[in-house]
């Protein structure tokens, strides 16, 4: 296909090419052409004969799309002369589409509605009238019948306000076209109520009106304006096949910002609103959810949308007031969420709101408006237990795996609004509670359902995890009554274990209560469905009362050890460091040495698949063991924070127990080395026990050291990376332990280097943990560099092969490694030589990335490196980047000489702000892919 033959059958050759060949490549050639003959001179002359009756759909189509595209982003070429004639044409031809096809239909309405916004303002300011007039009258569209006439005239008022919004057109001038159209919403509106109120308009016809409607409102009309049409809208909730569409439409009236300057028309809609309530009421009774959701949307978006200014309607409180019950009783609805109904979440963050807004209003105001709702508020917090609660067994067997789910997303969306809602009620709202459950617990007359107790416990749970609640009076009451609860069902006694976690600040004020609540704790480990909430509760009480656990400590490890469920021995390591410290060793002995025993059996035998899962399980045991157990209470402490130098204490616990277990460690990993789940195991019992020993490590570290190169010598895995990283960020400033961990990075650099060079694109988890292992020794330790053991240019070089690399992680590893490499060009010789000799290479990848080769997400964390290069090392910057864009076409075709040099004049200027820089790179990288200006760059 030659591009200087756009003809009509060319076009249809290229078009049945690209829908019918099933060669890919010849598609991608034929799109190509097309798109070239859309944007060519040509098109204003054959996109008509495309449109021809005797054409087929697919045809017709790109006729009108390219009418679109033409109107759209070609309207300079518009030969002159030519306005009246593409008008009166375009209108004559939705016209004869206007009985379909529907896709060829809007299409066309799209090119009109385009050419309308091109010449509203200055040359058609009539438009909208005049197409009204064309379209009711039929003076161009005689073939076509009433109906359809009708549903085109429909279709290309509701593209009009879309293309506004769709099209790239500047602020100020979109500001322009909105409020010339805005002034024809008067006549828009006239002819859309008439169409809704008669009697034989079909559905159809309605249908479109509604969706008119919807469009119309994005340019910001004014409730005052849309009153008779709310009035209609609310109408056609009586009619079932537009029942959604109104919904939707009434929704977007009532849900315009804007209404709160029409207070006199918001206190219309209320009465409307609240005049659904009989219909709400029945379709909640006949059990017709679809109708009582959309209600309730309804009566919500009104309340929650506009709740600031009907509350300083203080004259009309009575009538807020009702919609606020109204909204309760869409709260309240009968059933279980989400199997019975679906209304009751919607209505959450309205709660939210009005309380929000009531505590903002004046004090006198405040004062009237708690007086009301207060009382409201204790009403919300019983339907919503009431909602939270549990249906019976029988019914939740029978429910999905996908409805149990959304059920506790729900109960967490009550949670929430319950720890929300007691900043409004107080003290008082536990009282209520409290009152509530010993009532549940000792009225022998009236038995009480497991689900009810279960949901005021989750009531007082919900509150406790957030809230503090050392001044209340009722948690001793509280504490008291959980012995007498009877959990005979694992949902009641779930609760029951977060509940008494959700204390345990509480408990370490109050230690002479864990007696009543620790039996309960640890009577409930040995029931396997409850293992994650038990071992949730006692870790929180082991972390929280550690001082106080030394009376129970035995108790507490007889059941552990006994059940030896996940993650128990987090739990014991708080348990463990708080006790008297001749009692730490024994006690850490005799957890772990059945452990211990159990790995030298497995140890002794062949590898296979059937004990390497247990391996695994027990190194596991061990890592959640020592990555609690902190005698200098920092157990808690980010990879990240500088270690704190503490005094080292002499023979710590864990430390002996490492040694110990060194050579048992040696002989699982020498049978194990090429079993990644294995190593990583393995590492993990190390890099835990570092985090929290800190520098109590130190007697391990030249052990451990020749341990990592054994590992990383026989089988290259990000864990060791990992693991020696967190050795560097420890003890690269101790000079007695720098020898082993030079050596180390020495024999970890040179084994990385040589998977770059014999291909590392499998590897890049290896890759990423390398990039971050270097940095981190960069930033504690930059004097490693200045020896001739480690190769920093290597490093580089890699670091420049990492580029080439898909993954997101890698890349950010690569552009923090090359961020912290150029800030030390001036103290490291090595860095500053490499950086003279191939800095250009680093910058030309560096674009290539940015401008098309790697994801555009991370455009800022380049724009780091960048910034580094413009702060550290400004000159030799400036040579790199004229040098590197001097290349007709890179990064991109789509850069023109003058923005690069604009582009490098900005990079060195800016040596002050990040966020800046980040701005232009991220513009950089738009303008490289073509999409500045596009509706991605808009959200970019």
């Amino acid at each position: 296909m030659d591009a200087d033959e756009f003809t009509v059958e060319a076009v249809e050759r290229a078009l049945q090419q690209l829908y019918y060949d099933p060669d890919m490549d010849k598609k991608n050639v034929a799109q190509k052409w097309l798109t070239q003959a859309q944007a060519s001179p040509q098109a204003w002359h054959f996109c008509w004969a495309l449109l021809r009756p005797d054409k087929v759909p697919e045809i017709q189509f790109f006729g009108a799309s390219t009418l679109h595209a033409k109107i759209s982003s070609h309207w300079s070429d518009l030969p002159p002369g030519q306005l009246d004639s593409l008008r009166s044409q375009l209108i004559t031809q939705i016209g004869q589409f206007a009985s379909g096809p529907k896709l060829v239909l809007t299409r066309l309405c799209v090119a009109l509605a385009s050419l309308v916004l091109h010449v509203l303002a200055e040359t058609w300011p009539t438009a909208v009238p005049d197409l009204l007039c064309a379209f009711q009258t039929g003076e161009s569209v005689t073939e076509a019948d009433g109906q359809a006439r009708c549903l085109a005239l429909l279709e290309l008022l509701a593209v009009l306000p879309e293309e506004l919004q769709s099209s790239r057109i500047p602020a100020s001038r979109r500001s322009q076209l909105r409020s010339a159209l805005a002034v024809d919403w008067s006549s828009v509106c006239s002819l859309l109520q008439q169409l809704l109120q008669r009697p034989d308009a079909p559905c159809p016809v309605r249908e479109r009106v509604l969706r008119c409607v919807s469009s119309w409102l994005t340019l910001d009309i004014a409730l005052k304006d849309s009153e008779g049409l709310l009035e209609s809208c609310l109408a056609l909730l009586k009619e079932s096949e537009l029942f959604d569409t109104a919904v939707e439409t009434i929704v977007s009236i009532i849900s315009q910002p804007d209404c709160q300057r029409f207070a006199d028309s918001l206190l219309k809609v209320v009465p409307q609103v609240l005049g659904l309530q009989e219909q709400l009421k029945k379709a909640v009774q006949d059990g017709d959810m679809e109708t009582s959701h959309g209600i309730c949307r309804i009566a919500v978006a009104l309340g929650e949308t506009h709740c600031r200014t009907l509350l300083e309607q203080v004259d009309h409180w009575q009538g807020f007031q009702a919609l606020v019950s109204m909204i309760m009783s869409c709260t309240g609805t009968p059933g279980h969420y989400p199997v019975d109904e679906t209304s009751s979440s919607l209505t959450l963050t309205f709660w939210y709101t009005l309380q929000d807004d009531i505590t903002s209003l004046d004090a006198e105001r405040q004062t009237l408006y708690l007086q009301i709702y207060r009382p409201v508020y204790f009403q919300l917090v019983d339907v919503l237990l009431q909602k939270a609660c549990f249906p019976r067994d029988e019914d939740y067997a029978a429910w999905s795996a996908d409805d149990k789910e959304q059920f506790k997303t729900y109960r967490v969306d009550i949670s929430d609004t319950l720890m929300y809602v007691y900043e409004l009620l107080g003290p008082e709202l536990l009282r209520s509670l409290y009152d509530k459950l010993g009532t549940l617990l000792t009225d022998t007359t009236h038995p009480s359902s497991w689900q009810d107790i279960e949901a005021l416990l989750f009531g007082f749970q919900s509150i406790a995890e957030t809230v503090d609640v050392s001044y209340s009076d009722v948690i001793p009451g509280l504490i008291g009554l959980i012995p007498l609860i009877t959990a005979n069902n694992v949902q009641l006694a779930e609760t029951i274990m977060f509940t008494i976690g959700s204390l345990a600040e509480w408990l370490a004020d109050h230690s002479l209560m864990l007696a009543s609540v620790l039996p309960v704790v640890l009577h409930g480990l040995s029931n396997a469905d409850l293992s994650v909430a038990c071992v949730s509760a006692l870790k929180r009480i082991c972390r929280e009362c550690r001082h106080d656990l030394h009376l129970h400590a035995n108790d507490i490890m007889a059941v552990s050890q006994a059940v030896l469920v996940k993650d128990i021995h987090k739990a014991l390591g708080f348990l463990l460091s708080a006790l008297p410290s001749d009692e730490i060793l024994g006690k850490l002995l005799s957890l772990v040495t059945p452990h211990i025993q159990q790995l030298e059996k497995l140890a002794n035998e062949p590898p296979s698949s059937a004990n390497k899962l247990p391996i695994v399980h027990i190194l596991g045991l061990l890592s959640d063991l020592f990555s609690t157990f902190d005698l200098n209470k920092q157990s808690e402490r980010s990879e990240v924070m500088r270690p704190v130098q503490t005094q080292p204490h002499h023979n710590n616990p864990v430390v002996v127990v490492l040694q110990q277990a060194f050579p048992l460690i040696q002989t699982i990993l020498s049978k194990w080395l090429n079993e990644p789940e294995v190593v990583e195991a393995v590492c993990a019992v190390f890099e835990k026990s570092l985090k929290t020993l800190l520098h109590d490590f130190a007697p391990l570290v030249t052990q451990l050291c020749e341990l990592i190169g054994q590992m990383f010598s026989a089988y290259p895995q990000a864990s060791a990376l990992d693991l020696t990283r967190q050795l560097v960020h420890i003890f690269g400033c101790e000079k007695d332990l720098f020898s082993p961990i030079i050596a180390l990075l020495e024999l970890i650099t040179n084994i990385t280097m040589s998977i770059f060079q014999l291909g590392s694109r499998d590897h890049p988890d290896v890759v990423e943990s390398f990039m971050q292992l270097h940095t981190q020794a960069l930033r504690r330790k930059s004097d490693l560099y200045l020896s001739d053991r480690l190769d920093i240019k290597a490093v580089f070089y890699c670091g420049i092969l990492s580029f080439k690399f898909p993954e997101a992680p890698t890349l950010k590893a690569t552009c923090l490694l090359f961020t912290e490499l150029i800030s030390h060009c001036e103290e490291i010789p090595a860095v500053r030589e490499v950086l003279q000799e191939d800095g250009k290479l680093l910058l030309q990848t560096l674009l290539e990335a940015i401008g098309g080769q790697s994801p555009r997400s991370l455009a800022e964390h380049f724009a780091e490196v960048l910034f580094s290069a413009s702060c550290n090392c400004p000159s030799m910057l400036s040579v790199w980047l004229r040098e590197a864009l001097l290349p007709p076409g890179f990064p991109s075709s789509h850069l023109t000489t003058e923005y690069k040099e604009h582009f490098c004049q900005q990079i060195l200027r800016e040596q002050v702000s990040k966020r800046r820089m980040k701005d232009i790179v991220k513009e950089f990288a738009l303008l490289s892919r073509g999409l500045q200006g596009t509706e991605y760059a808009a959200n970019y």
